[in-house]
């Protein structure tokens, strides 16, 4: 009977051991499916996979350290002068920069100096030592420049009755309270100046929003508001400028175009710079013009000596 049982406990160990084996092998099927990305053989591929790219990465760290650095380009800085366009840098070579030209000379060679194919404006630059913010230095006013701006201004006139037909004489543009309104609320403006008389005046204030900022609001130091309407279209359409100093103390005055010729264009210089010299403030004691220049619009600039 002894046998027997020791027999059975014997088999009962037997059994245990081949049910913990059967159990590790069910857990091992559970972690490594039979294919597929968790299968052994992928996983063990992908653990490769990985190894060979840190080696990759690794011999690309060394070979980075012991090449040698590379020292970086310096950027090549060009002058202003050399970043101008060809064109403009053949005018430029027409003029000595360490000059002072004279009114004659200027007029001369600035018709040369156009680097542009159009006919460009000629413009006279001047820095005052004047305080705009100080009533009496805030320069402004007009002239009538003899031989003309060059420039065909497209003049309107907020009239009627018989200084309309005064103002159609003389060659204005736009005449009429009626058409004149129709443009400014269809919000188009055909016109380059604007001219007024003192009565008419209140009607154009609730336009002055949209006037005021384009430079067309009629105002009596411009000559633009006045009694005598065809004077004042002759004097616009015969090349009158208004000049007005900035914020910085400067003017830019058009005296005329690159095809004048030197006679006319001297004619228009004077003309200015009498105008300018002639507004000089009381309250300014030392030098008044700081300096000037004649340019064309898009060209280099001759220094002026005056």
């Amino acid at each position: 009977m002894a046998t027997t049982k020791k027999t059975e406990g014997e088999k009962a160990k037997v059994a245990a051991k081949t049910n913990t084996k059967k159990s590790e092998v069910k857990e091992k099927v559970v972690n490594t499916a039979k294919a597929g990305k968790r299968s052994a053989k992928s996983l063990a591929e992908g653990e490769a996979k990985q190894a060979k790219e840190e080696r990759k990465l690794a011999t690309k760290e060394e070979a980075k350290d012991e090449a040698p650095k590379k020292a970086k380009a310096q950027p090549k800085t060009r002058t202003r002068l050399e970043r101008r366009a060809k064109a403009y840098r053949e005018k430029y070579s027409l003029i000595d920069i360490n000059k002072r030209y004279n009114a004659e000379e200027a007029t001369k060679l600035i018709g040369s100096t156009n680097p542009v194919k159009f006919d460009a404006t000629v413009e006279l630059h001047i820095r005052l030592n004047v305080d705009p913010k100080q009533a009496d230095q805030n320069i402004r006013d007009n002239v009538m420049l003899p031989a003309g701006s060059g420039k065909k201004l497209r003049v309107a006139v907020f009239v009627d009755g018989e200084e309309a037909k005064a103002a159609d004489k003389a060659g204005a543009d736009l005449v009429g309270e009626a058409n004149v309104v129709k443009e400014l609320e269809a919000g188009s403006f055909s016109f380059d100046v604007l001219i007024a008389t003192p009565t008419q005046m209140p009607k154009l204030g609730k336009y002055a929003r949209v006037l005021g900022p384009r430079g067309l609001m009629p105002n009596p130091k411009s000559g633009t508001v006045t009694t005598n309407i065809a004077q004042a279209v002759t004097e616009a359409k015969s090349g009158k400028v208004e000049y007005r100093v900035d914020n910085g103390g400067n003017l830019h005055i058009p005296i005329g175009k690159s095809s004048f010729k030197p006679e006319q264009l001297l004619e228009n210089l004077n003309a200015v710079m009498t105008s300018v010299n002639g507004n000089k403030p009381a309250s300014i004691k030392g030098t008044y013009i700081l300096s000037s220049h004649l340019t064309t619009s898009m060209g280099p600039a001759l220094k002026l000596a005056f």
